[in-house]
């Protein structure tokens, strides 16, 4: 059986969890990370040598990195369902994946940390404005994809969408004002409709 080490508090984890609720994959999960620390010990560096979560051991086949093991679970559980099978699709959800590290997650970590984690980090006010001014237009960005779309890559629930859902949980989460971004707000309630994503993203 899958076995998943992480917390399920941390945004990473739930992508991996909410891709597997969505598939209807079997797993075990180990608390690892934060309050549960063990993922600085030499077993767990073992397999992950960044300390970081999500790891997931598959039958004995070991990754890290949630991307990269959503895309993994999506290639051999989900072919044609949230990895598309058109090669043009496919790359679509992608680059929104890949977006979501690079552009996206960067501002988002420092205001997570800042306004919602507890205890908060302690950043200056310099930090977290520099931060909402990264968000915003990264934000729009998404908008402007939503734009006649029901989900990031198209009618359907992709990788994409598990990519990009713990995001969209937390910018709603900040005690913050936020531009009207209609598209956004429209998806993340599509996404709530999703009783795996209650589960493993917005309920927890």
């Amino acid at each position: 059986m899958l076995k998943i080490l992480g917390r399920k508090t941390s945004s990473n984890v739930q992508k991996v969890l909410w891709c597997c609720a969505e598939l209807g994959i079997p797993f075990e999960r180990e608390d690892v990370g934060g309050p549960f620390g063990k993922n600085r010990t030499p077993d767990y560096l073992a397999l992950n040598p960044n300390g970081l979560v999500p790891t997931i051991d598959d039958d004995g086949f070991v990754l890290w990195e949630s991307n990269a093991i959503v895309r993994y679970l999506c290639g051999k559980h989900g072919d044609g369902n949230l990895m598309p099978r058109d090669r043009r699709q496919r790359a679509n959800a992608d680059r929104w994946m890949d977006w979501q590290q690079t552009t996206l997650g960067p501002p988002m970590g420092v205001l997570f940390r800042a306004l919602i984690k507890s205890p908060p980090d302690d950043l200056a006010p310099s930090e977290i404005e520099a931060a909402m001014q990264k968000a915003v237009p990264a934000w729009r960005m998404l908008e402007a994809q939503l734009g006649g779309r029901l989900f990031v890559a198209g009618e359907a629930l992709t990788m994409a969408d598990i990519a990009l859902g713990n995001a969209v949980h937390r910018w709603y989460s900040l005690p913050r004002e936020r531009p009207d971004m209609p598209g956004i707000a429209a998806w993340y309630a599509r996404l709530n409709e999703r009783p795996a994503y209650r589960e493993h993203v917005s309920g927890v």
